[in-house]
Formats: C-alpha cells, sequence, structure tokens
C-alpha cells in the first residue's frame, strides 16, 4: 500500500494563518505606524511575503493604510505606506458596577466607536431589572454604529466572582447578587451570534494599564492593580497577563483582612480592606455622605480638616498592610490605583509608600511604588473589549 501523502496543504493553511497573526500582532504592537519594509523586517520574512500579507489584511479590514501626513485616503499598494490596526473591526464591552453601567464599543486601534454611561445605585437591586437596563442601553448603543463597523464579540466586567466556564456571576457581595446568569437576563441585547464572555472587573480593567490599545504594551508589565469604587478590586499582571488563578478568583485583594475585629463587610467577612478604603467607607469616616464627592474630601483634607486627614491616613495604613503582603507574596512592587483611589492618588501615596518600606522585605533593594491609572471611566467595559480583540490578534484569519 503507497505512502498517504503528507498533508502539504494543512500546514501551508496553518503556516499563512501563523504569519498571519504575526503581522498584526506586529502592527499593533507598534506605537507608531510601519510600512511593510518594516514588517519584513522586524519579522523576518522576505518582502514579497510580507507585502502579500498586509494585502490581505488591508483588504479584510484586519488592518488600515493611512498617507504620510495622516490622514484617512489609503494608498494601497505603495510599499514605503503606513500601516495601522484597522478600523473596521471592533468589540464592544459592558459593565455592571455597584454606582454605574456602561457599553462601550473600541475598535482594533484603541478608539471608542461609541459609547453610553449610565449612573444609579445598584446596591442590592434585583439582577433582572439592571440587566433590562444595561440591555436598552446596549440595543441603542450597537444601533447607532457607524457604518461597515463589525462587531467580534463582546464581553461583560461584572464586580465579583465569575464560575470558570464563564457564564454564571456567582457572587457579587456589593450588589447583594448570587447565582446570576447574565446571558439569559441580556437576551438578545447583543450582537446577533456572538456569545457573551464575563468576567472580573478588577481583571478587565487591569487590561487598560497593561495595554496601551489592543496589543500595544503599555506603561507597566507587572504590577498589582487595585480597582476603587464603592468596594475594592484587585488583580496581579505579571508580563501584561492577568494572573486569574486556578479558577479565575485570584486577585480579590478587597476582601484581604487587615483587621480581623474591624467592621463587618458584605461579604460575611470582617475588617476586608474595602471596610476602610472603599469609596463609602472613606467618606464616612471623614464625616461626609455617600452622595459627596471625592474632590470635596480631597478639598477638606487639603484645607487642614482633621476628621478628613485621619480617614486618608487609614485608608493609607489599611492599604499598605494588605498590599505588604501581597508584594511580599509576589515580589511585584508596583501598585497601580484605579477608581477613586487613582483620584486620591497623590493624597494617599506618601503614607502608603512609607509604610510599604517598612512592611515589604524587599523593599531595601527595590522601594515599591504606587502609581496612579490613567483610564476613561469604566475600564472594566474597555478591558471587556480588549479581550474580545486580543482574538483577532491570535487568529486575524478567522475575519478575512
Amino acid at each position: 500500500m503507497p505512502a498517504p501523502a503528507p498533508a502539504t496543504g494543512a500546514r501551508q493553511s496553518t503556516l499563512r494563518a501563523s504569519n498571519l497573526a504575526l503581522v498584526v500582532r506586529t502592527v499593533c504592537a507598534s506605537a507608531r505606524p510601519l510600512s511593510r519594509a518594516d514588517i519584513a523586517a522586524a519579522t523576518s520574512m522576505t518582502r514579497a511575503t510580507a507585502s502579500r500579507l498586509v494585502d490581505e489584511l488591508v483588504a479584510g479590514g484586519v488592518l488600515g493604510e493611512i498617507e504620510r501626513g495622516g490622514g484617512a485616503a489609503a494608498r494601497r499598494g505603495r510599499p514605503a505606506t503606513p500601516l495601522v490596526p484597522g478600523s473596521g473591526l471592533a468589540a464592544a464591552g459592558l459593565q455592571i458596577n455597584a454606582g454605574f453601567l456602561a457599553v462601550r464599543v473600541i475598535d482594533l486601534r484603541g478608539r471608542v466607536v461609541a459609547e453610553a454611561l449610565e449612573y444609579g445605585d445598584f446596591v442590592g437591586s434585583d439582577p433582572a431589572a439592571v440587566f433590562g437596563r444595561l440591555a436598552a442601553l446596549s440595543t441603542r448603543v450597537l444601533g447607532g454604529l457607524p457604518p461597515g463597523v463589525r462587531l467580534v464579540g463582546a464581553g461583560l466586567a461584572l464586580p465579583g466572582i465569575v464560575a470558570a466556564e464563564g457564564d454564571l456571576l456567582l457572587r457579587a457581595p456589593n450588589l447583594g447578587w448570587s447565582d446570576v446568569e447574565p446571558a439569559a437576563l441580556l437576551g438578545t441585547a447583543t450582537p446577533a451570534g456572538l456569545p457573551l464572555h464575563i468576567d472580573n472587573e478588577a481583571n478587565l480593567a487591569a487590561r487598560t494599564a497593561a495595554e496601551a490599545a489592543p496589543g500595544r504594551p503599555g506603561a507597566f508589565g507587572d504590577f498589582v492593580y487595585l480597582s476603587g469604587e464603592i468596594g475594592i478590586g484587585g488583580a496581579a499582571v505579571l508580563g501584561g497577563q492577568v494572573m486569574t488563578g486556578r479558577h479565575g478568583w485570584a486577585g480579590e485583594i478587597g476582601h484581604v483582612c487587615v483587621d480581623p475585629a474591624g467592621p463587618s463587610c458584605r461579604c460575611g467577612s470582617t475588617g476586608c480592606l474595602e471596610t476602610y478604603a472603599g469609596r463609602d467607607a472613606m467618606l464616612a469616616a471623614a464625616g461626609l455622605t455617600p452622595a459627596s464627592t471625592l474632590a470635596e474630601l480631597a478639598e477638606l483634607a487639603g484645607s487642614g480638616d482633621a476628621r478628613a486627614r485621619e480617614a486618608l491616613s487609614v485608608t493609607a495604613r489599611a492599604l499598605a498592610v494588605a498590599l505588604a503582603g501581597v508584594i511580599n507574596v509576589l515580589d511585584i512592587p508596583t501598585v497601580v490605583l484605579g477608581g477613586h483611589l487613582a483620584q486620591l492618588a497623590d493624597l494617599l501615596r506618601p503614607e502608603v509608600e512609607q509604610q510599604l518600606r517598612t512592611r515589604v522585605l524587599s523593599a531595601r533593594w527595590v522601594p515599591p511604588r504606587i502609581e496612579a491609572a490613567t483610564s476613561p471611566p469604566a475600564p472594566g467595559a474597555t478591558g471587556a473589549a480588549f479581550r474580545e480583540l486580543s482574538g483577532v490578534l491570535a487568529d486575524p484569519a478567522a475575519w478575512l
């Protein structure tokens, strides 16, 4: 019996898909537009191969061509024409938090194509009612997308523990929810034919600090991220990738105990970090109401108000206790503060860093540092869209 013929076609197809992905990742990772010659040099391909692959990606809308002056008119086929990620592929990121709902559509260039943000108080709310509002918001945003924009996926950021299968919200203490099925409650509000991927809000928000745009590294590669709202979410990022843990539940820094005899937490424990560093906890400690703003707290502290200054000091000490444990265990000495903590970073940083220098074993050689996130509101929605777009970078051939 003759030997079977080698699967040359399959190998060629796999090689083509791999090379297409390499070209897309190279363009997306660059902070400046690249030419076909640049791509050939960066990927070690021949210029003919690089040019052929680029032509396919431009035709499919995965990459785009721009004029040297930055204009939008294409000049296809000229080797020196600058190349950028395409503007025709985008992903939808949705978010539910204790104080707002968000829908944001982002393209491969990292630009917001369409968005809407709706504020409210969703603590102890009815999941069906909240998802109904999010569905209406999503329908409105997706219905107004510019012509020619193709959606590649939809993601949802939630402030709680999500099942490993990614289809069930197991528990969200600050919302008062347990065992919620988001896809069923959203119904047809997500794009037809696209599954809804859900994840923890802090995990997704951390992507916005790790990536400046889909596939483009951000300012930080290794860091601990704290997402500050009514509660405190957290994530640890190593090499630009979120460390999710065995079941996807890693990073719950807001529920690290900083004082066993401390206040009761909505999670059922006592003395959790968020009972000291959560937004409402900070305002209450300063003698302010939940309707007050962080600007008011900062202004009071700046004017010398003793209660406001003590509230910030208590928050800083609690942050230092929790973060010291995380840094000592993980050896990740950069901390990025998001949400309300980012707004107060300048006031919190001196005491937190001073405390960490005392509490972190390695601080003598690598002093921990506190940075403020610069992401826009609802970074969880942005991170959810980024995650969906990462699928295009991994397999652009599927979208040609």
